[in-house]
């Protein structure tokens, strides 16, 4: 329709908005996984009558691929061939990219299918080049750099039509990301206002917009796979995750799986990677082939399984869940302490029970077995090892994830404040009502049998501070 620009200019032009009015859309990019309701739990009712859209030859070969008894080794071998090693990190993406079965309840409550992986490694090992993997596999996946992202360019912005002037609401990168994965590189470097919105992402896999009169709630279905480089550039075992990489815990706590992919030095394991990575420019195809699945291939099974397998927790995988989830919780009471040390909370077993689900999904398997569970917790246990173990107790503590500070420090820091207040107590009543930091230090040396640091000092009496015991002023402090 034409219409008139302004009311005083006489010339008549029309404005023309394109759209497309399409009744289908069919996917031709066979390189990336096919997109599936990740929410919709009646896609196990309408699998049998969708075969009939598949080629029939070809799902016989996939089914026959899931009835290999080294299908678990094979796919793991399939994820980024190029890349050396890393088949626990590879086994935990590929439950990443089956994904497990998405849980609503008749009271509207709903547990999300998708699983969180966390990279956190030295410069150098292979972290980006598996994000560049996983994208170019994943539906609707959306690869970001954390150093490049804001928090409305994460979620969603509110932002206005060049043609018509109305407010319009645009998706940022984890909305165009629903039913897929979203690869967050330099997960480290982001702000800390883009961090915060992940929250609700990870957890409820939604996002919250109150925004210029438009309130609507966007699904984000998404996985989340980010990865980081520790803030020293180079890993330090002394501290915890949280340290390294300068995370808040209430977001690393919400990936299900957390690697450490550390560069040390080895003179066999230098040997094999450089052996590795030379022959990456002579291999022989038909050598590798066997060996591994074809990317086509990869991508039609996963997007088979993801589709139409839709494993359910037998009874005895369910009392194999509980029985290991007391177990695991278990391990946290020492007899010789009076604390019990969180070993698992109960994320760990949402976690376990997606990951037994991605695995039985492997096998093309409506059942989850005993040994997708015992698969499951190996998992877990191997990740866990890495980032949240005491390195003071040598056993996992979940507080380093949940809190960074271990059980073990903290009970340490309790104790260091006890003996400080003691000592200032009997000090300041010979010596005066001030006291300088130099002389209380070297006092708490002497009579301590573990190692104080200025810094741990300065801590407890922050903490002492903080009761009103005393009052701190720069080098000195006095009783209060």
């Amino acid at each position: 329709m034409s219409i008139r620009i302004g009311p005083s200019q006489r010339t008549v032009k029309s404005i023309f908005k394109t759209y497309i009015d399409c009744l289908h859309i069919k996917k031709t990019d066979k390189s990336r996984l096919h997109i599936e309701d990740s929410m919709d739990t009646d896609n196990t009712n309408a699998s049998k009558s969708s075969e009939d859209g598949h080629v029939t030859d070809k799902i016989d070969k996939l089914k026959e691929l899931s009835k290999l008894p080294d299908i678990y080794d094979r796919l793991t071998r399939s994820l980024a061939p190029n890349i050396w090693e890393l088949d626990d990190v590879k086994r935990g993406l590929l439950c990443q990219l089956f994904g497990g079965n998405a849980l609503r309840l008749p009271s509207g409550a709903n547990f999300r299918g998708d699983i969180n992986i966390l990279l956190v490694g030295d410069p150098g090992t292979s972290k980006s080049q598996l994000l560049q993997y996983m994208h170019k596999l994943s539906p609707r996946g959306i690869y970001t750099s954390g150093r490049g992202s804001s928090a409305v360019g994460l979620t969603a912005y509110v932002a206005k039509d060049p043609e018509t002037g109305e407010t319009v609401l645009e998706s940022g990168a984890l909305v165009l990301s629903d039913k897929g994965v979203c690869c967050i590189d330099e997960f480290d470097k982001m702000s800390d206002n883009a961090r915060s919105m992940l929250h609700e992402v990870m957890e409820q896999q939604t996002v919250s917009i109150a925004k210029a009169g438009i309130i609507a709630s966007l699904n984000a279905r998404t996985s989340v796979l980010a990865c980081a480089n520790p803030s020293e550039s180079r890993y330090n075992p002394r501290l915890s995750v949280i340290d390294n990489i300068h995370l808040p815990p209430t977001l690393l706590s919400r990936f299900d799986l957390i690697y450490l992919i550390l560069d040390k030095a080895d003179e066999q394991t230098d040997r094999r990677l450089a052996k590795h990575i030379v022959s990456l420019h002579f291999e022989n195809p038909e050598v590798v082939e066997h060996q591994v699945l074809d990317l086509s291939t990869l991508v039609a099974y996963i997007s088979y399984s993801r589709k139409y397998i839709h494993p359910k927790l037998s009874d005895e995988a369910a009392e194999e869940l509980t029985r290991g989830y007391v177990a695991m919780r278990q391990r946290g009471n020492n007899p010789g302490s009076r604390k019990k040390v969180i070993t698992a909370t109960a994320r760990q077993i949402e976690s376990l029970i997606r990951l037994s689900e991605a695995l039985a999904r492997m096998r093309f398997s409506e059942v989850v077995g005993v040994r997708d569970v015992t698969e499951a917790f190996r998992l877990l246990e191997v990740a866990m090892q890495q980032s949240a173990t005491d390195h003071a107790t040598g056993t996992i503590d979940m507080d380093l994830i949940m809190t960074g500070v271990s059980s073990s420090e903290r009970q340490r820091r309790d104790n260091l404040v006890a003996a400080i207040r003691d000592l200032v107590m009997e000090k300041m009543q010979l010596a005066g009502p001030s006291m300088r930091m130099a002389e209380l230090l070297e006092e708490v040396r002497k009579q301590s049998s573990m190692e104080v640091h200025q810094h741990d000092l300065r801590v407890a009496l922050g903490t002492l501070q903080n009761e009103g015991s005393v009052f701190v002023h720069g080098d000195s402090f006095k009783r209060t």
